[in-house]
């Protein structure tokens, strides 16, 4: 997988991002009366070529609910789909929304990036990609991404899913979980 390609996956338009998915609807349980029971709004899709699969099931809206589920996907592919890197040869330059929000930024200014941002969830994802490629240490990473240590643990922190994937990720490296600051 390429970051191209993930890229294309999640700027496609809802109804290419849907032709691409298996999409099954379903009755939730939980609260919500007798409309809820009754009608199948619950969706998942399965996104088939990545093989990433989310649901959404809070409204009672079936259109509700595949329109955030379309959401959750292209968060998806985001947060779960990483691009391998070769960390002796990394250098921002390589990352180029990462690139372009630093150009933004300047030199000196401190990283301020939000998930209402537009470029939240690329920069977040080529971020995920250089931690995957050094073995999940921050440090590292920051120093790659020409950042201090504090301001990525900041970025990383700034949405629980990240924080949640950076963690699994260490894990899985035999780091420590990192501590919110």
């Amino acid at each position: 997988m390429t970051a191209a390609e993930r890229q294309r996956w999640a700027e496609q338009s809802d109804r290419d991002l849907l032709a691409e998915c298996q999409v099954d609807t379903y009755r939730a349980s939980g609260p919500g009366g007798q409309k809820r029971n009754k009608t199948s709004s619950a969706v998942r899709l399965r996104h088939l070529p990545s093989g990433l699969s989310v649901i959404a099931e809070e409204s009672r809206s079936q259109h509700e609910n595949r329109a955030r589920a379309l959401r959750r996907l292209r968060r998806a592919f985001y947060l779960k789909l990483r691009v391998p890197l070769a960390a002796e040869h990394l250098r921002p330059d390589d990352l180029p929304a990462w690139s372009a929000m630093q150009a933004d930024r300047g030199p000196e200014a401190r990283l301020r990036l939000g998930p209402k941002d537009p470029r939240f969830w690329p920069v977040l994802a080529e971020v995920l990609d250089v931690l995957e490629a050094v073995g999940a240490r921050v440090s590292v990473a920051a120093h790659r991404l020409g950042v201090s240590t504090a301001q990525l643990v900041g970025l990383l922190e700034s949405d629980p899913k990240v924080w949640e994937q950076v963690q699994q990720m260490r894990l899985r490296f035999g780091e420590r979980p990192l501590k919110l600051g």
